[in-house]
């Protein structure tokens, strides 16, 4: 398996390029539209085709460049199920999973910080969790129909169930962090760490302002990271 970790900057974003060198196919996971060209020239150096571009969620604090690469490449635009995304070609239901050659990806529902978010599990060993569980956080509840409670079920219930040395792999990240493991997540994460549902929820009470993007980056996201009509 060939397996990148790529970051955005402005948004603080991780987007996962993830190979498959027997069959030389490729799957971007939450591509980021300001780095489409920086991911194609990767995959093109890499020798790899890519066939599926791959939400976690529809994000509020970037624009997706699925529509760009499905337009440049060809390849299948997936979103979680249930996700207000007409114009993708699939949606993913959880337990699902995708293969390219070798390498398996399965869906794992996560929702609560939107009410339409998979986690997908790579060859059983690395966990891309998108803004459902952070390196000693998780993501926001307080919009896009998020659910303190559910976020708090699907994290400790499907995640933290995973065999602790699973490679915990962030849509964000906001300190420094690369990668963390279940189990390291399990012990020191201060969001859950000592905490039943009850705490949790009152922890996650907060008064936040909104991502700056928000409004344009939802809207564009339910058009595949198109920002007009």
């Amino acid at each position: 398996m060939i397996f990148r970790q790529l970051f955005d900057l402005a948004t603080w974003t991780y987007t996962y390029l993830i190979g498959d060198r027997q069959s030389g196919q490729a799957v971007l996971v939450d591509p980021v539209l300001e780095q489409a060209d920086r991911d194609l020239a990767l995959i093109d150096e890499l020798g790899l085709q890519l066939v599926y571009s791959l939400e976690t969620h529809v994000h509020a604090d970037h624009i997706t460049s699925g529509g760009l690469l499905r337009e440049r490449t060809g390849c299948t635009s997936i979103v979680p199920l249930s996700a207000n995304v007409a114009c993708a070609d699939r949606q993913i239901r959880d337990g699902e999973t995708i293969a390219i050659g070798e390498t398996t990806i399965v869906a794992i529902e996560t929702h609560g910080h939107t009410d339409s978010h998979m986690a997908f599990l790579v060859n059983q060993t690395h966990l891309l969790t998108g803004d459902s569980l952070f390196i000693r956080g998780c993501g926001r509840t307080d919009f896009q129909s998020g659910n303190p409670g559910t976020l708090y079920d699907c994290v400790t219930t499907r995640l933290f169930t995973l065999p602790d040395e699973t490679l915990v792999y962030p849509g964000h990240d906001y300190r420094g962090h690369s990668v963390s493991t279940i189990g390291e997540e399990k012990q020191y994460n201060p969001r859950f760490v000592g905490k039943d549902r009850a705490a949790f929820i009152d922890m996650n009470a907060l008064d936040l302002p909104n991502p700056q993007k928000i409004m344009e980056a939802v809207p564009a996201n339910e058009r595949c990271g198109q920002k007009s009509v």
